[in-house]
């Protein structure tokens, strides 16, 4: 996703501050969008002479959620792809707009929201109020919302919020920035949070009034609160936001290195019983999975989904254990290690296709730790960037040959052919379609349904010319302890692509693929670790 942002100013009666606060914008080189809500006289008078700004005007007053809106509206019309929203009273430290746009330029499909830093200015029941706000959003968003609702300085990703905006009515007064943040949360998209200090200044204009909005947050909490039953959108995987805090997994990772694997587990079963409670989808995707697996024998019941996600939480410990290089030689078994050993020796290039299922990290994690090759994972980590760090925390080397993409371009194909000409073995998954919005999928037979895969792999496959193989690594549970069964095998010694007939071979290729994934699945059923609505996964991102 480009990134391409612009400033937008709600303005009401901001005569005074506004033009400090326009000012400091285009000192950071942003396009500035201001919007007079039906501002007095000596407002307008002050917007009228700020210079190299786009100036909307409402005749009358219509709510700081119309203006923002109106905002958001002109800047996508324009051809940004972000809106930094900036209140007009002088309250936000615009120092940190480069920590939200570079928060943006990392993570372009996430929400960035602000969390107040606040000072002695801050009169106490503001402070109270959004406290008792940021409980109801995260009642309302079952935890996934970051930064503070009632902040209004935050970056949108324009073409999500715009979607949003054609197809629901939200509030149009001081509950906006609430409503708007819980929707988007619902819609899917990731949220990420930036600190920043919020002041009161002296003799700041404020158009809160106490009773009157209050009255309105609570009616516009209380909709959100009975609408989180029932307005829930399914979402891409890639903008589903990552669940769970850094200091968590840091925790139970350190339990693993003090107190051993049993301590882990038993650190980690709170965090799995609340992802468990409130991950509906998650909870239905895996529901779903396991009936279309077991589709001649009993419906999965509760247990069957409980244990699919304790056995998920338990394989992230695995992938801890392999980057601290705690995996013995005698608990893993490799079937087609004389294969890899030749690629290695050989040093010939390879594409290794893998799956969510199982522990796709220990292939990466044992060449690293044993020096046996070089293997770089293609990977898209915007979704997961806690847990990936957490990996980092347990070996300095992680991020070595770690390749990350949001698609794949003409540009990207280059980089990964030069890295499979200096012998490097890359290791990709087959199984989650691309998070870009232009990727590309192909359809096939998965478990009796039609289901999508991404056409990606296939197609790197023939660009890079080189042998492709299905790689998987399952966890078996034996008399003497748990074992480690990792397979290779080849897929393609070349795949081909005719001109004619290209998609119907794409088809066949990624069928092929379907069918080994899906036998692989039937070995180790609790070990496909895709919880999401994999069958009927919306396409795009609008």
């Amino acid at each position: 996703m480009s990134f391409a942002p612009c400033a937008v100013v709600p303005c009401y009666n901001h005569g005074a501050a506004v033009g400090a606060v326009v000012a400091r914008l285009r000192a950071q080189g942003l396009p500035v969008i201001v919007v007079d809500d039906g501002s007095d006289a000596p407002t307008a008078r002050v917007l009228d002479s700020l210079e190299g700004v786009q100036l909307i005007r409402h005749p009358r007053n219509a709510g700081k959620g119309a203006a923002v809106v109106r905002g958001l509206r002109e800047a996508a019309r324009l051809g940004f792809t972000h809106a930094l929203q900036v209140d007009a009273d002088g309250q936000h430290c615009l120092d940190d707009v480069p920590r939200f746009l570079e928060r943006g330029r990392a993570t372009p499909e996430a929400v960035i929201c602000g969390e107040p830093i606040y000072d002695a200015s801050a009169p106490r029941a503001r402070l109270y109020g959004r406290l008792i706000t940021r409980f109801w959003v995260w009642v309302e968003t079952r935890g996934r919302a970051r930064g503070d609702a009632m902040c209004g300085f935050r970056l949108y990703p324009l073409a999500p919020t715009v979607a949003l905006l054609e197809r629901t009515r939200l509030a149009s007064g001081m509950s906006f920035d609430i409503e708007i943040l819980v929707r988007l949360v619902w819609e899917g998209l990731p949220m990420e949070g930036v600190r920043t200090r919020v002041v009161y200044p002296e003799g700041g204009v404020s158009h809160f009034r106490m009773l009157r909005d209050n009255v309105r947050i609570s009616a516009t909490h209380t909709r959100l609160f009975f609408g989180s039953f029932f307005s829930h959108k399914k979402a891409h995987w890639s903008r589903v936001a990552e669940r769970g805090s850094l200091w968590g997994l840091r925790f139970v990772a350190a339990t693993a290195r003090l107190l051993g694997r049993p301590a882990a587990r038993i650190a980690l079963l709170p965090a799995v019983a609340w992802f468990f409670l409130t991950g509906r989808d998650a909870r239905r995707a895996s529901r779903t999975y396991l009936s279309r697996l077991g589709a001649q024998s009993a419906p999965p019941t509760t247990w069957s989904v409980w244990r699919h996600m304790l056995t998920f939480a338990d394989a992230s410990l695995d992938k801890l254990a392999a980057w601290r290089g705690e995996i013995a030689d005698a608990s893993v078994e490799f079937k087609g290690a004389e294969e890899f050993a030749r690629l290695a020796r050989e040093r010939r290039g390879a594409l290794f296709i893998g799956s969510h299922l199982g522990n796709l990290e220990m292939i990466r994690a044992l060449a690293v730790t044993r020096e046996l090759a070089t293997v770089t994972a293609v990977v898209y980590t915007d979704h997961a960037r806690r847990f990936a760090a957490t990996l980092a925390g347990a070996n300095a080397r992680f991020a070595d040959n770690l390749f990350e993409v949001r698609d794949f371009g003409p540009q990207t194909a280059i980089l990964l052919k030069e890295r499979i000409e200096r012998g490097e073995i890359l290791v990709i998954v087959g199984d989650r379609t691309p998070a870009a919005d232009n990727g590309r999928r192909a359809h096939a037979s998965f478990l009796g349904h039609d289901a999508p895969f991404p056409q990606g792999p296939v197609v790197l496959g023939y660009l890079l010319g080189c042998p492709v193989y299905l790689f998987f690594c399952l966890k078996e549970e034996k008399r003497h302890g748990q074992r480690y069964r990792i397979t290779l095998e080849p897929f393609a010694e070349r795949i081909e692509l005719p001109h004619r007939g290209r998609q119907a071979a794409i088809d066949a290729y990624v069928a092929q693929y379907a069918r080994r994934l899906e036998w692989y699945c039937r070995e180790a059923p609790l070990q496909w670790f895709n919880f999401f609505d994999f069958w009927h996964e919306p396409v795009g991102r609008s």
